[in-house]
């Protein structure tokens, strides 16, 4: 897609960054978290994992040329620790993100507990845990694995050297790989965010366990952080692609 933004328009400021953060992860956690709620049964895992990458897909190109669209605190660590954002932008996306994931997570809640006959598919309104198909060990292992994976794509695909226009396409269908693998074994987080705002409405152990979906991806974020400059290309850097995180040149 190219970036339609005329040249002397002025950079977004930080309010807009985190309206736009805490929108996208709204929409990121009711749509494609609610796609396991409401029918994760009638459409299985498969449609799940779609719905996860399409929803990313469209947010890229949506708000990506306002805020990076990192929707993710994992995200937006790893763009942290590339330089691609100050600390203070940061902390405002945090709070952006957790604010939208929880607000999403509470619209969920309201719609399978009082709207009629409207049911929670995944038993646990989307939520991630372990137990049943893997353990703690394995699944800190399986989150570190598969953030590393998504934030090293989101950074080498935005970089200025990357090939200008494609980089929502290849976030949006790296995710869906993710949670085709992860979403048999812990729900796939991948984001601290979109774990805790569903495990604060559904508790009990969900609500113990959230830690390991906070921890794990934080440090996948962070790996992936500092392996990128090393598999970034020489080719010369022109204009950022307008999607995705804004990394440093």
């Amino acid at each position: 897609m190219p970036d339609t933004t005329p040249a002397n328009a002025p950079a977004p400021d930080i309010t807009r960054k985190a309206v736009a953060e805490a929108i996208g992860t709204f929409i990121l956690v009711f749509f494609a978290v609610g796609s396991a709620v409401f029918g994760i049964e009638s459409m299985s895992k498969l449609g799940v994992a779609f719905a996860f990458g399409f929803v990313l897909l469209a947010l890229a190109y949506s708000i990506g040329p306002v805020s990076g669209c990192h929707v993710n605190p994992a995200v937006t660590l790893g763009v942290l620790i590339r330089k691609g954002i100050t600390t203070r932008e940061a902390a405002y996306y945090w709070v952006a993100q957790l604010v939208g994931a929880i607000v999403a997570a509470a619209l969920l809640k309201l719609m399978v507990s009082g709207f009629g006959g409207v049911t929670d598919e995944s038993g646990g309104l989307g939520t991630n845990n372990w137990g049943d198909s893997i353990t703690a060990g394995g699944t800190f292992v399986l989150e570190v694995v598969m953030t590393f994976l998504l934030v090293f794509v989101v950074l080498l695909v935005t970089s200025r050297a990357a090939a200008p226009g494609f980089a929502g396409l290849a976030i949006g269908l790296v995710l869906t790989a993710i949670h085709i693998v992860g979403i048999p074994l812990d729900g796939t987080s991948v984001n601290p965010a979109r774990s805790i705002g569903p495990a604060l409405f559904n508790g009990g152990e969900s609500l113990a366990h959230v830690w390991m979906f906070i921890v794990a991806p934080l440090i996948g974020g962070a790996l992936a952080a500092l392996a990128a400059p090393f598999f970034e290309t020489a080719t010369a850097r022109g204009e950022k692609d307008p999607t995705g995180a804004d990394v440093p040149a």
